[in-house]
């Protein structure tokens, strides 16, 4: 679980980043990084922006969630064709998709054990794994 972070631990975050602290990214990264590791579609960030009295668009908060990914402060799981989730926890781990609920929960990378890859073309590398266990008809406990 990540620490609850400063305003100035924010910006350097996303100087870290190298991207420049403006006024959206900064907003966007406070309703991300400050109450630890969450899933949170765009759609749900831009409400929680609007909620928050900042008004951004809906693309702004796309941009900013895949420059966010392209950096490395976040990570994207496509759960569904259209359907993203971004995810602030960005150490080895996988997920559990409750598709009736639509909530996505973290499986400790060592909770699952992967067998026999295939072989990768000459050259290639496994840059990540990313197993996304999906789960009908029940509801998470909480």
């Amino acid at each position: 679980m990540r620490q609850a972070v400063t305003s100035n631990d924010i910006i350097e975050m996303v100087r870290d980043a190298g991207l420049r602290p403006t006024r959206q990214r900064l907003s966007l990264a406070r309703l991300l990084f400050s109450g630890g590791d969450r899933h949170v579609t765009a759609e749900q960030l831009h409400s929680e922006s609007l909620g928050q009295g900042f008004s951004v668009s809906l693309a702004t908060v796309y941009n900013t969630l895949h420059q966010f990914t392209t950096a490395g402060l976040l990570r994207e799981l496509v759960v569904d064709a259209g359907r993203s989730y971004f995810d602030t926890n960005i150490s080895a781990h996988h997920h559990l998709y409750f598709e009736d609920s639509g909530i996505l929960r973290d499986v400790a990378g060592d909770n699952v054990a992967i067998g026999e890859l295939p072989a990768l073309p000459e050259g290639a590398k496994i840059s990540r794994i990313d197993i996304i266990i999906r789960v009908k008809d029940c509801a998470p406990a909480a």
